[in-house]
């Protein structure tokens, strides 16, 4: 049987159009109402797949500066200097043109598909294969650079879209480092959109097994205001079996205002963590 809520303000819910009364309201529901819970996730998937679609080319002659580049670092002497030189002005670049980023991550999955032939490919008799491996390595690091550095150029992006698109970009990057770590606890817990913060919390699921991941992750439990964060955060604990989470989790069941159904979860968390 259907809740009877009007669906309409979920979907002005996802496009920012709500005022702060009205997204609370919504909110609280959602912390109440598995039905449009799941209507919001089927939505936000299928705003997900049409926001991919449009998908920029890169601006005119950006492959003939980014061979330019490589070739400079083929060249040089010292791989550190170039290194340095060729990430100012990639970061130049973002910072003129942040859209550039989106054109660029194209030019990323050529490089790694040019890597991976190289890799399984190699020259029958390479005149000095130490040195071809240590420009190999090089290189593969740059790329690892340039892909953390778009996530966090997106991270600082005014549109909640792009934040998430940055949010996504840790699949992509295989190591994270605790620049990474600080950059999506900060998200989690500063961002003004629920949709963001959700998509943050999940992202740092997948490193529950790092002890910075966890401690952010607790001490971001108190700091969470949206009832849909709140509830999604015990559900998180509970995953990641973090019996740390309990003592912020009583000091949020002193909150009066605190919603039914997330008092009702975190009490369950608490039971089972205890």
């Amino acid at each position: 049987m259907e809740c009877g809520f009007d669906k309409t303000l979920l979907t002005a819910w996802l496009d920012h159009q709500l005022s702060e009364e009205e997204r609370m309201q919504v909110e609280t529901h959602l912390a109440d109402c598995e039905e449009c819970r799941n209507e919001l996730s089927s939505s936000r998937y299928i705003w997900e797949l049409m926001d991919d679609i449009p998908t920029p080319e890169p601006p005119a002659g950006t492959l003939v500066r980014f061979n330019a580049m490589l070739d400079s670092y083929k060249a040089a002497a010292t791989p550190a200097t170039t290194n340095t030189g060729i990430l100012a002005r990639l970061k130049q670049l973002f910072t003129i043109n942040p859209g550039f980023a989106m054109g660029y991550s194209l030019l990323l999955v050529i490089v790694g598909i040019a890597l991976g032939h190289w890799l399984n490919n190699p020259s029958p008799a390479p005149a000095t294969p130490s040195a071809d491996k240590q420009q190999l390595e090089s290189l593969t690091a740059q790329v690892g650079e340039m892909r953390e550095m778009m996530m966090k150029a997106l991270l600082q992006n005014p549109s909640a879209s792009e934040r998430i698109r940055g949010v996504s970009y840790t699949s992509e990057i295989p190591t994270v480092n605790r620049g990474i770590i600080d950059a999506l606890l900060t998200t989690l817990n500063n961002d003004q959109n629920v949709n963001v913060r959700l998509m943050t919390l999940e992202a740092l699921t997948h490193y529950g097994s790092s002890p910075a991941v966890r401690e952010g992750l607790v001490h971001s439990i108190l700091l969470q205001e949206s009832p849909l964060v709140q509830a999604a955060m015990a559900d998180v604990m509970l995953k990641l079996q973090e019996k740390n989470a309990v003592r912020p989790f009583k000091k949020l069941l002193q909150q009066k205002n605190l919603n039914a159904l997330v008092r009702t979860k975190i009490e369950a968390a608490i039971a089972r963590l205890s």
